[in-house]
C-alpha cells in the first residue's frame, strides 16, 4: 500500500521549554484527532509538556473510498498470529525515526520521554520499546497488546498497562499474561484495569495514567538510589507492581 506523510498535532508549552515529551499513538481506522481529548487531559495535568500526535503512516485499509480519512499503523487485512510481529517490525523504522525528530525538535530526551498509544497504537509502543530500550522512558499502554511476549526485560523503559475489563476487541487477559512475564523477567511495569469498561479511554484510566506518572518510581531509579545497601535493591527491583482496579 503506498503511504503519504502523516500530519502532526501538537499541543506546546504556553511558555518556557518543555520538561516531558508525549507522543500519542492512535488506534486502528482513527487519526491524531481521536487523541485531542487524551491530549488535553495529559496537558492540564502537566502543562510543560510537549504533546504531539502524528497520523497513522498508511491510509486505513478497511475504508476503500478513504471518506472516513482513518489511518492506520499496520494493516489488519489477513491479519493473524503468524504474521503480527511481521507487520509490527515493518513500521517500526520509521517510528523510531519520527520518535528521534520529536526529541530533537522539543529538546526533551529520551528518560523524560513518553510513549502514549491506545489498541493498535499502544501494540507499536510496546514493540518499539522492546526493540529500542531507553528510547523512551514510560510506555503508556491503554487496550493494547504485545505482538509477542517479550524474551527480555527493558532496563530503561518503565511499562504502563491500562485496561477495560470487558474489552471485546483486545480482551483484558492480554494486559494480564503481559504483566506477569514483565515480572517474571523483572521488568519494571503496573497494571490498572476498569470494571465495566470495553475497548476506549475512559476518565477512569486517563485519571490512573496520570497517577502512575507522577508517582510511580521506576525501579532503576530505586536501585540506583540504594545501590549501597546490599541486596535491597534486588529486591526492590522483584517487587513488581500488581493488578490495581480503577475506579469507574
Amino acid at each position: 500500500m503506498a503511504s503519504d506523510e502523516p500530519q502532526v498535532l501538537q499541543w506546546l508549552p504556553a511558555a518556557g521549554r518543555p520538561e516531558q515529551l508525549m507522543l500519542l499513538l492512535h488506534g486502528v481506522g482513527d487519526s491524531a484527532a481521536g487523541m485531542a481529548t487524551l491530549a488535553g487531559s495529559l496537558r492540564r495535568a502537566f502543562p510543560q509538556a510537549a504533546v504531539l500526535a502524528p497520523d497513522g503512516f498508511d491510509r486505513f485499509d478497511g475504508d476503500p473510498s478513504g471518506a472516513l480519512g482513518g489511518r492506520q499503523w499496520f494493516s489488519l487485512q489477513g491479519l493473524d498470529d503468524g504474521n503480527r510481529m511481521q507487520r509490527v517490525r515493518q513500521v517500526l523504522p520509521r517510528l523510531a525515526a519520527w520518535v528521534r525528530g520529536a526529541q530533537q525538535s522539543t529538546g526533551v530526551g529520551s528518560a523524560a520521554t513518553a510513549l502514549v498509544g491506545f489498541s493498535q497504537g499502544a501494540i507499536c509502543a510496546l514493540e518499539l520499546a522492546q526493540a529500542e530500550d531507553g528510547l523512551a522512558g514510560r510506555v503508556l499502554a491503554f487496550a493494547g497488546r504485545y505482538a509477542a511476549l517479550p524474551e527480555r526485560a527493558l532496563q530503561h523503559t518503565t511499562l504502563h498497562f491500562f485496561h477495560g475489563a470487558d474489552d471485546g476487541v483486545i480482551p483484558a487477559d492480554h494486559a494480564r499474561a503481559a504483566m506477569q512475564r514483565v515480572a517474571e523477567l523483572q521488568g519494571d511495569a503496573t497494571i490498572d484495569i476498569a470494571q465495566g469498561v470495553g475497548h476506549e479511554l475512559p476518565a477512569a484510566l486517563v485519571d490512573c495514567a496520570i497517577d502512575r506518572l507522577r508517582t510511580h518510581i521506576p525501579h532503576r531509579t530505586w536501585a540506583a538510589a540504594l545501590g549501597a545497601v546490599p541486596g535491597l535493591a534486588e529486591r526492590m527491583a522483584s517487587r513488581g507492581d500488581g493488578e490495581r482496579d480503577a475506579e469507574d
